[in-house]
Parts: C-alpha cells; sequence; structure tokens
C-alpha cells in the first residue's frame, strides 16, 4: 500500500512537516489552495443481537442487521497558503457520531506558520496525535485495515483538539526526528455522553529511519469530565449515605487523566508490520486500560492480506464498592454502582483477517472479518447490550476506499 503523491502532499500539509517550506521572505504574497477529499462506503453485520458493534465513541452500530453507518464517511479538505511561511487548513467530515447522526463536523481548522525550515507552530483546531495513524485515521485509503483496530483505538472517543502545538523536525544522519508538544481541550460525545478534557499537554516523538521503520512514543494527561445525568443522580444519592467516598471516587467531574502510547511500524517492500501498546489512566469510575494490536501482512500485486490480533484489558474499575449487599435496604444502591462499572469493562480480545486490494487509481476494496471475546463480566467495546454477550462475536465488514 502507497500512498499517492495527492494525498502525500495533502497530508504533509496538513501535520506540517515540510522541513523546506520556509525560504522565502514571510512578507511575499504568493496566494495559493489546494482542495482535496476522502470516503469510505462500508457495510457491516454481526452475529449477534445481544449488542451493537460500532466504531469509537459513535451511538447506535451493527448487529444481525448490517448497517453501512459504522465505517461510511465523507471528508474534505482546503489547504489555502498565503505565503512560504503562513498557511491554514481546513477540514471536515461527515460520519456517523456520538449522538448517532451524520451531521458534518470541522475536524481540522488551523492556521500554520513555519517559522524556520525545521519548526511550525500551528494554533486553531488540530488531530489529536494519540496513535499511530492519528492524522489520516480516518483516510481509509491511506490505511491498511478496513478500519483502524478498536481494542487500541477505541480507549479515546475524541481524534482533535482545540488549541496550539509547536513541530520540530530535524535529521541526524539518514533518520528523521520529529517531536511535536502541543496543548488545550479536547470536547466529543461518546455514545450519547458529552465528554472534556481541559489542561491537556501531551508530547508526541517520532523516529523514521531509512530501512522503513518507524518508532514512535506519545504521552498527554488532563483533566477528565463526562456529563452523565443518570451517574451524577447516582452520585447525588450515594453522598447522602456513610458511602459518599464510593461517590468520589465515582466522579467525573475535572478528575486527572492521561493516555500514553508507543509504536513501530515497517514498511519495506513487499512486507508491512506494526504493532502499538496504548494505557488509559483516570481518577473516575471511566476505567483504566491497556490496549495492545499487532499487524503484518504481505503485497502481492495490487492485492494485500493481513492479519491482526489485538487486546483490551481492564486494568482497574477505579472504584472499590464496599457497600454491604447484605443490607436489603443498600442492595439496590450496590447494584446501581455495579451496573456503572459493568458498562466500564471495555475488556476483549480480537483476532482479524483482510484483504485489500488496489482496484483502481485512488480507490481500493477491503474485505475483513473480525472474530471479537469479550470478557463474560464487562460489554467490551460494544454499545446497547441487552443480555449477556456471546463468548465471541462475528464481525463481517467490506468497503471502497476512495481519494481525490
Amino acid at each position: 500500500m502507497k500512498l499517492t503523491p495527492l494525498l502525500s502532499a495533502a497530508l504533509a500539509g496538513a501535520c506540517g512537516l515540510a522541513s523546506n517550506a520556509a525560504h522565502a521572505d514571510a512578507t511575499s504574497w504568493d496566494p495559493s489552495w489546494a482542495f482535496s477529499g476522502f470516503g469510505t462506503v462500508g457495510y457491516v453485520e454481526t452475529n449477534t443481537d445481544a449488542g451493537l458493534y460500532s466504531g469509537p465513541g459513535q451511538a447506535g452500530g451493527a448487529s444481525k442487521e448490517g448497517t453501512l453507518g459504522v465505517d461510511s464517511k465523507l471528508g474534505a479538505q482546503v489547504n489555502a497558503k498565503a505565503n512560504n511561511v503562513f498557511s491554514a487548513t481546513v477540514q471536515a467530515i461527515s460520519q456517523r457520531n456520538g449522538d448517532g447522526n451524520f451531521k458534518p463536523a470541522i475536524e481540522w481548522a488551523f492556521v500554520k506558520a513555519q517559522v524556520t525550515p525545521g519548526l511550525s507552530l500551528r494554533a486553531g483546531r488540530i488531530g489529536a496525535p494519540l496513535f499511530a495513524v492519528s492524522d489520516f485515521r480516518s483516510i481509509g485509503y491511506s490505511n491498511l485495515w478496513l478500519r483502524t483496530p478498536i481494542d487500541v483505538y477505541g480507549q479515546v472517543p475524541f481524534s482533535h483538539f482545540d488549541g496550539g502545538d509547536a513541530i520540530y523536525q530535524d535529521t541526524v544522519g539518514s533518520t528523521t526526528l520529529t517531536a511535536q508538544l502541543f496543548g488545550g481541550k479536547s470536547d466529543s460525545v461518546a455514545d450519547g455522553l458529552p465528554v472534556h478534557v481541559k489542561k491537556e499537554v501531551g508530547l508526541n516523538v517520532t523516529a523514521e529511519f531509512d530501512n522503513g521503520i518507524t518508532l514512535r512514543v506519545g504521552r498527554v494527561q488532563g483533566k477528565l469530565t463526562v456529563d452523565s445525568a443518570s451517574v451524577n443522580g447516582l452520585l447525588a444519592i450515594l453522598r447522602t449515605t456513610p458511602f459518599a467516598g464510593v461517590a468520589d471516587q465515582m466522579d467525573a467531574d475535572d478528575k486527572d487523566a492521561s493516555f500514553t502510547g508507543v509504536g513501530a511500524a515497517y514498511d519495506q517492500g513487499n512486507w508491512i508490520a506494526n504493532a502499538e501498546f496504548t494505557k488509559r489512566k483516570t481518577s473516575s469510575y471511566v476505567s483504566s486500560t491497556t490496549g495492545w494490536e499487532a499487524t503484518l501482512g504481505y503485497r502481492v500485486g495490487k492485492f494485500t492480506p493481513y492479519a491482526t490480533v489485538s487486546q483490551l484489558k481492564l486494568d482497574s474499575t477505579n472504584v472499590n464498592n464496599d457497600i454491604p449487599t447484605s443490607v436489603p435496604a443498600l442492595a439496590p444502591l450496590a447494584a446501581a454502582v455495579d451496573t456503572v462499572l459493568f458498562r466500564q469493562n471495555l475488556a476483549q480480545k480480537t483476532d482479524s483477517i483482510g484483504m485489500r486490494w488496489d482496484a483502481w487509481k485512488n480507490i481500493d476494496v477491503k474485505a475483513q472479518f473480525d472474530r471479537i471475546k469479550p470478557t463474560q463480566n464487562g460489554t467490551g467495546l460494544f454499545n446497547r447490550v441487552n443480555t449477556t454477550l456471546p463468548s465471541s462475536v462475528n464481525v463481517y465488514s467490506v468497503a471502497v476506499d476512495f481519494v481525490f
């Protein structure tokens, strides 16, 4: 899988990594602009009606009744350049969101100053660099998978932040090093619940070697708030009892949260391989988790078969529910707390196989089969779980990706 020159140029402009962009006088006026777009038409169905399979933060999803809503999307991007120093990028995407609709949203909207050939500054709405493919996770054509591995990418419901960053790039021998320092805030809706992260500060470092190997490490931390009327109502009741401490542990209002990720990728000749390891930590009822994935693919002409193994582990519920169930008057309260924690047990394992076919210029066709094994004591990453999930769930997906 190789990016087309058009797509590579668009991504480089969006990420602000062009190392030769600041050789002219900033006052010289040389305006230009470029338009590009991307999209996916995808169909998904599963072998169960016990819950809905969805993308990160999405409301709704797929069951035995298939849907086009999980993976289908349409995006457009405009890159405007004032001169060799100042530019701006706007990207809008229509895809199923946390409210369950396809209302178009601004994903990126930032201005950039290329201060030196190696240093750029950006301000506005910027893609959150939380994962190895954060900058193009929505562009299906640029990825080997039909969708990014949900056991890793499903831990965070937002993909951008409002704020600013500084990106410095340099070459050491044949290795390209890139460091990104960023800060701001993120707002999203995850399955109908507003989620906010304030006072966000992060660092992302990448090393690209000339032998096809790329290494990455990143971390972001901030203050997490989840606006859940039902949970807040439960906390209010708990605080009128001797178990106010349970409410304090569950409270998700301006609580510490962090996300750390490391990754490695190899793309040389016919072989493609990558692996990621991530950890989510919070000081609230939002569970602390560990996710990892490993993928191997091999190009055979226009076809690339691949396989992925991944897992999402529950590290901690962050809550010690010590409400005694032996007291009849307290049993319903204890059960209500357990229900909240049950829904935060996202643990699951996934084995996937897929095929990418580069059918036409700027168009690919993909098919993917996932076998997901959710824990018996949780919901995994499924929505609207109305009964116990099967020990394994089969997910069948096909998609057509395109760029223009």
